[in-house]
């Protein structure tokens, strides 16, 4: 049950999420602490009153719904298998196709190149940030509705997984605020990818005494071309971390029925 729950809840790592590390090679975020126990990390985010509430979901919620026959609960896991497919692939699609307009459009544009020189960093940065928030958002529309499905796929297969899609339920309720600040801070650190770039690039046209062409800051290697691919590292990663508890609540329900398919053959 304990590893289950690990894994149905990854998201309280957040430090040691492949969106961190993406950061630190980006040198936008300094390498985390790894030595923390997941107690020690969750307790720095939950109240009091809300781990009471906690003991009581796994006090009470033994007494769960019947088990579902070995044969439905392979439909079940089936049919959660090809939603999450169908979701992961289609906003990976949508990130991909976004920050690389020549792979395709989607609903959400890449914005156009600041042509004005001299740039005010400030300014032309904003309407990256909002593409990076319409994907955050578009992550988040997508996400949620299929965890939730997770969990009722799980309360219905057996009293034991109805527990963990009780205690996964309340560990979102608790966490939701903290990890949506968390999250928040991606696309504020990712201005700083933005700045460190242009100025690489002005140093570099002083060096080899060059005239600035906007025009070709889109071009392949040029900095916002880079700057466009780093925003895409970033999105595939942040994807997957809001991916991970879905994940982890697949992986339980997969688990019990090779548990039920292992009986039946003994």
């Amino acid at each position: 049950m304990h590893l289950h729950m690990t894994r149905a809840l990854p998201r309280t790592n957040f430090h040691g999420s492949e969106l961190i590390r993406c950061l630190a090679d980006l040198r936008l975020a300094e390498d985390a602490e790894s030595g923390n126990a997941f107690a020690e990390k969750l307790g720095l985010w939950i109240h009091f009153t809300d781990a009471v509430t906690l003991s009581a979901v796994h006090n009470d919620s033994i007494a769960g719904s019947r088990k579902l026959q070995p044969e439905a609960r392979c439909v079940a896991r089936s049919a959660i298998g090809i939603e999450f497919d169908r979701i992961r692939a289609g906003l990976i699609d949508s990130i991909m196709k976004s920050c690389s307009p020549k792979l395709g459009r989607t609903h959400i544009a890449l914005p156009a190149p600041p042509f004005e020189l001299p740039m005010d960093l400030a300014a032309s940065y904003t309407p990256y940030r909002r593409f990076y928030d319409a994907h955050q958002c578009d992550m988040q529309l997508s996400v949620y509705p299929l965890r939730v499905n997770a969990r009722d796929a799980l309360a219905k297969a057996s009293p034991r997984l109805k527990q963990l899609a009780d205690l996964d339920a309340t560990f979102e309720t608790i966490l939701r605020e903290r990890e949506s600040k968390l999250l928040a801070t991606v696309p504020v650190l990712l201005k700083k990818r933005f700045e460190q770039l242009f100025k690489a690039h002005q140093q570099m046209l002083v060096d080899t005494q060059q005239a600035d062409n906007p025009a070709g800051w889109s071009q392949p290697g040029a900095w916002l071309a880079r700057f466009c691919n780093d925003m895409q590292t970033l999105l595939l990663a942040e994807l997957e971390l809001r991916l991970q508890p879905t994940v982890g609540l697949t992986e339980a329900l997969t688990g019990t029925s090779n548990n039920d398919k292992r009986e039946q053959d003994t």
